[in-house]
């Protein structure tokens, strides 16, 4: 009878491997692996033309994480010491979507140029929603930095995902590309982890041959720091090469990396729960200028739902900027302090002027 029991128990064991080695095996066939650079799709939506290099005219940027309509005031995350993998309907999805758009295109950050992270098209944690179409609503580009036909964590699964990237513009755009980045994680993990990059996108000056490079970018959240030292290395590296050329670059997004100052005003309280990065005030050569604001931030833990009287609890973060090559003059940079309404970043808001 033991014997039995003892074949019967391996037969069982042996078919959960056998179906364990058979999921990773089809997660391997189906995992993105995007080539170093790819060019990217325009969405042509606006005629404004092209930017005009002449000293005075504003061009104003806002970038921000959106969270996939996913991560607002209501909302913690397993990864940050919360407990939801999901924590909106659909209908709270689409309130939170509405709440970044009427944000975006209505109120006071209305801006010219906007470089948006975790747009989410076709996921299962955001109803298979085409946030993309949704936001992308001037001239637009769109790169994809994680895609996997199923992650199986946590429990429950975070299933399908795909998102990325959008950059919109009133400006025309001329090409695109997408820049693979250094992956930090190895297979098998990789085959369901996020594979990040930079959205590239040229933008014709008036009356010249340079062109205004807009460098879109989600750096990694939760790797063990060589990662985001990789990335930040390629895009000092690249952007750096785009201004040799004589073109004007503005590149911004989430670090995932704290800008200087950003530690003094908002201390780590809770290292054990997420620590980002610390960004160098030397991480670019002289003359370039890091643009960031530490009045507001940027940024907060999802360890639990948004409470801003529980000071204990309630962990804030400055990593979200840009970075701005010489000939691009800084006006201001602000925060848009939305309370965590709609995601779990704030906007910032740039306005520059290019030299000539």
């Amino acid at each position: 009878m033991i014997k039995k029991l003892s074949k019967i128990l391996l037969i069982i064991i042996g078919i959960i491997l056998l179906l364990v080695a058979g999921f990773v095996l089809w997660l391997s066939i189906n995992e993105f692996k995007p080539e170093p650079v790819t060019n990217v799709d325009i969405e042509v939506n606006s005629r404004v033309g092209k930017i005009s290099p002449y000293e005075g005219q504003t061009i104003s940027v806002v970038s921000w994480n959106i969270g996939y309509g996913g991560l607002g005031k209501n909302a913690d995350f397993f990864m940050d010491g919360g407990e939801d993998v999901v924590s909106y309907d659909r209908d709270g999805v689409t309130s939170n979507l509405v709440g970044v758009y009427k944000t975006l295109f209505e109120d006071d950050s209305s801006a010219s140029i906007f470089m948006l992270q975790e747009v989410d098209k076709d996921s299962g944690r955001t109803y298979g929603i085409d946030e993309c179409q949704y936001l992308g609503i001037y001239n637009s580009t769109y790169a994809m930095n994680y895609s996997c036909p199923y992650v199986p964590f946590p429990l429950p699964p975070i299933g399908k995902v795909n998102s990325g990237l959008l950059t919109t513009s009133l400006y025309e755009i001329d090409h695109a590309d997408r820049i693979s980045l250094p992956c930090p994680f190895s297979w098998p993990v990789s085959t369901a982890n996020l594979k990040r990059c930079l959205l590239v996108s040229y933008m014709p000056v008036q009356d010249s041959d340079k062109q205004l490079v807009i460098v879109n970018l989600h750096l990694e959240a939760y790797d063990d720091g060589e990662g985001k030292i990789a990335q930040t290395k390629q895009l000092r590296e690249f952007i750096q090469a785009e201004y040799e050329k004589g073109n004007y670059v503005i590149a911004g997004g989430d670090f995932n990396q704290i800008f200087p100052g950003g530690l003094d005003k908002y201390p780590n309280e809770h290292t054990d729960l997420w620590e980002p990065g610390i960004i160098s005030e030397d991480i670019m050569p002289e003359g370039w200028t890091l643009a960031y604001d530490t009045q507001t931030p940027t940024c907060r833990l999802l360890n639990q739902a948004y409470d801003p009287d529980d000071a204990d609890d309630t962990q804030y973060y400055v990593i979200d900027g840009f970075i701005l090559s010489p000939n691009v003059k800084l006006n201001s940079v602000n925060t848009l302090d939305e309370g965590f309404t709609y995601s779990d970043h704030n906007p910032v808001r740039l306005e520059v002027t290019l030299k000539y």
